[in-house]
């Protein structure tokens, strides 16, 4: 079956066997933040951005994908550098063994597009069913937390809007 998506803002277009994951699928073309934890959608180690939603990767099937948008954890970072959340992890400590943490990211991501000022427990909302067997989740949290702040500090003002004067 042949497939026609965007990865990481890059056109894609691939053969892919029927009955084949977007999990497979996306590691075939290279993408190795997406991990194979469990291949039961229990873990979240395997989470993607699809249209900007955080869905688990080896639960789909790739032909579910046609015409859709994927973002990996390589396409969070851009030319200028790491994505906000992928500075704040590293900052906080909430990286250790690293597995789990692309799909952390990814769903992390998608949180703050829907809640860009998230509470500690809307982060810890936002992350369940990704499972840490590492860190304790306390520094990942505060990271997301952290890399909000960031992101809301870079955002920018209108033209005639004040900045710091509340």
């Amino acid at each position: 079956m042949r497939l026609s998506f965007t990865l990481n803002g890059g056109s894609v277009e691939t053969d892919v066997a029927p009955g084949a994951t977007l999990m497979e699928l996306l590691r075939g073309l290279g993408a190795v933040s997406v991990k194979d934890g469990c291949a039961r959608g229990d873990c979240g180690s395997c989470a993607v951005l699809l249209d900007g939603r955080a869905v688990t990767a080896c639960l789909l099937f790739a032909g579910q994908v046609e015409g859709l948008r994927i973002t990996t954890a390589e396409g969070l970072a851009d030319e200028v550098g790491l994505h906000p959340l992928q500075q704040a992890l590293l900052e906080a400590g909430g990286v250790q063994c690293g597995f789990c943490t692309p799909g952390i990211l990814m769903a992390a991501a998608d949180l703050l597009e829907r809640e860009p000022e998230p509470t500690e427990a809307q982060v810890r909302v936002g992350l369940a069913g990704n499972l840490c067997r590492c860190t304790g989740y306390v520094k990942i949290v505060e990271a997301v937390q952290d890399a909000a702040a960031m992101m809301a500090s870079a955002t920018p003002v209108a033209e005639g809007e004040e900045v710091g004067h509340g």
